[in-house]
């Protein structure tokens, strides 16, 4: 794929993947973009967009049939089924970002992640990881927004996506999120090559 190189971002829920790119996007605007996933959700409600606080293009909304149909042609990086919903990320959503000279993020989950390892994508590969499962916890029951059932299958989740993570070589950073402004300088100084090319680019 043509542009600048992607970068996918991985790690569990409450591990501050969301606050992390709110600074970087603050700090670098216009420089990164989100590719939109494709969805399929029963109800059709559901996207799998993470990051509603910045502004996305239009979701692409299809049916399971069509889906299947451009999963089965090798249209799609990555894809999913959760709980009755199909999603997964298209080569399109990721070449409509680097046609704008932007640096394509993908908050993926550690199978996305495994899937993305095996095409010619060759993004930046970074983990958010928490400091412990306990303080996951905690940020996560402070969020007040889970019910007890939700909370403990994020940190079922969390469990196995922490010791997947541990596989040599799958990440180029493993970020442990205990101070957020040493996280961030962390997330910045891998990315930095990346962003000063993109930006001279853009003037150029």
């Amino acid at each position: 794929m043509q542009g600048p190189r992607p970068v996918v971002l991985s790690g569990p829920s409450g591990a501050g993947k969301s606050t992390l790119l709110k600074k970087l996007f603050k700090d670098y605007e216009n420089v990164f973009g989100f590719s939109v996933s494709r969805d399929f959700t029963f109800k059709k409600l559901l996207t799998s967009g993470y990051l509603p606080c910045f502004p996305y293009p239009d979701y692409h909304f299809v049916t399971r049939e069509e889906m299947q149909k451009e999963i089965d042609a090798g249209e799609f990086i990555e894809h999913a089924e959760f709980s009755g919903n199909m999603y997964g990320t298209s080569k399109g959503a990721v070449q409509a970002v680097q046609a704008q000279n932007q640096i394509c993020v993908l908050d993926i989950d550690i199978q996305g992640v495994k899937n993305i390892k095996r095409t010619d994508l060759n993004p930046i590969y970074i983990s958010v990881q928490p400091p412990s499962i306990d303080i996951l916890e905690k940020r996560l029951r402070d969020r007040k927004t889970e019910t007890e059932e939700s909370l403990l299958k994020r940190l079922t989740a969390a469990r196995v996506d922490l010791e997947l993570s541990k596989e040599p070589g799958l990440f180029d950073l493993v970020i442990i999120n205990d101070d957020l402004e040493e996280a961030y300088s962390e997330l910045k100084e891998v990315l930095l090559e990346e962003i000063k090319k993109t930006e001279e680019s853009r003037k150029s």
